[in-house]
């Protein structure tokens, strides 16, 4: 008699944990500053107002009823378009204010590019080249930055015509120093690393190692500050409207309408206040959220906004 014995199967099973996607790793990162993640929603509603604000709501921002002029905010007898009130020659503020989006983060987001992208090239070379080419690049820097920047964008801007072209050339001039040295203080001191003498030991061009070791490496910090640069050029344009040698209208930005609403304050204070609070929630966004990035990119200082998914996976 054949005995058959079966021994039942086993079946071992592991649960892999995934781990989680960029996009998914950032959104979590950001989540674990509440600050920063809120000030990033607000931004992304401005850019979207800049972006679809002048085709849902242009008409809008330049219909005027003469009946209703400084009409109070938060009556919405004549639609919910009024419901930050109407400017002297009745139009609405709320398609103003949404539209003048449009023009404010053109400029500055313009300003921030050029300088940035112009300085950052600038500091590369003067950090790796050679000490005569750096010092001349480096005194080109000193003066620009001898003159106030907003001084120079008064005289500039009247010479020449005031407009969105003009206002960013002038802004982005005047910034480009800021990248420059940032960049060249960045690259003398990753010249000196390990990995780039590697390079230089086995024949790798100068081109080669500046953009392909040593910008990777000077990215995180330019971003940082072109994010608080950005506030800063952003307020700079509305300096220069509310001096009244900014955008001009028919067109219209944040700082253009708070000189307009400047006369009417004792008796219209709205038609300063929304501009106005809308310049100060951005900025203040702008510079919360730099200060995640300063964060973030860091990889010295990243285990902050991680420790707090990694002590949930151990209690789980």
């Amino acid at each position: 008699m054949t005995m058959t014995q079966t021994f039942p199967e086993t079946t071992t099973k592991t649960t892999i944990e995934k781990e989680p996607s960029g996009f998914t790793k950032v959104i979590g990162m950001l989540w674990r500053d509440k600050f920063a993640f809120f000030a990033a929603l607000f931004l992304i509603l401005i850019v979207l107002c800049a972006i679809f604000g002048p085709m849902l709501m242009g008409d809008a921002a330049l219909h005027q009823n003469l009946r209703g002029r400084n009409g109070p905010p938060f009556v919405i007898t004549q639609g919910w378009l009024y419901v930050m009130g109407s400017d002297a020659l009745g139009r609405p503020l709320l398609p103003r204010v949404v539209v003048a989006a449009q023009n404010t983060m053109m400029i500055a987001a313009g300003a921030v590019v050029c300088s940035s992208v112009i300085g950052a090239l600038l500091g590369l070379v003067a950090g790796y080249s050679s000490a005569r080419v750096s010092n001349i690049i480096m005194r080109l820097a000193d003066v620009i930055m001898s003159f106030p920047s907003l001084l120079l964008a008064v005289i500039v801007l009247y010479i020449l015509a005031p407009s969105v072209g003009n206002l960013i050339i002038v802004l982005a001039v005047t910034r480009i120093p800021v990248y420059l040295r940032t960049t060249r203080a960045e690259v003398l001191e990753i010249r000196q690393r390990m990995f780039v003498e590697a390079a230089e030991v086995m024949g790798a061009s100068s081109t080669r190692i500046v953009f392909r070791h040593i910008l990777p490496m000077v990215i995180p910090t330019l971003v940082t500050i072109a994010t608080l640069d950005f506030a800063f050029v952003m307020l700079a344009e509305s300096s220069l409207s509310f001096l009244g040698i900014g955008i001009q209208p028919p067109e219209i930005t944040w700082g253009l309408m708070v000189s307009q609403g400047k006369q009417y304050l004792a008796t219209a204070w709205w038609l300063a206040f929304w501009p106005g609070l809308a310049i100060i929630l951005t900025t203040m966004s702008l510079n919360l959220l730099s200060n995640w990035l300063r964060v973030a990119l860091d990889p010295a200082q990243r285990w902050r906004l991680e420790i707090n998914r990694k002590g949930a996976k151990a209690n789980g």
